[in-house]
């Protein structure tokens, strides 16, 4: 006895589409966590106290190199041109791309 090629494929589409409508409330759960913003630093945190991070660089009293921003730090991963962006040093946080802290390093 052979099967009806229609009958399997049609099998096949309900199981897929059950499936998928099942999996759809979950899927909306999983987007909305990978498209949270990153949190911004503020400059009573921890770490950022320590490190003397100010958002304006002009009012970081230990700024020696009155060109360094975290805009140019080899640490900060933000777009070009962005206003802010995530640093490594605080955990991939937001910093102000006009900021400034003790890590800063010039970008190669």
């Amino acid at each position: 006895m052979t099967r009806d090629p229609s009958q399997s494929s049609r099998r096949r589409f309900i199981k897929i589409s059950t499936a998928a409508l099942a999996a759809a409330p979950f899927a909306g759960v999983l987007l909305t966590k990978a498209a949270e913003a990153a949190e911004a630093l503020s400059e009573s945190d921890p770490t950022a106290s320590a490190l003397g991070y100010k958002m304006d660089a002009t009012k970081a009293p230990n700024r020696k190199d009155k060109t360094s921003v975290c805009g140019n730090c080899s640490l900060y991963s933000g777009k070009p041109g962005a206003t802010d962006g995530p640093c490594s040093i605080f955990g991939g946080k937001l910093v102000s791309a006009k900021g400034w802290c003790s890590a800063w390093v010039k970008k190669a």
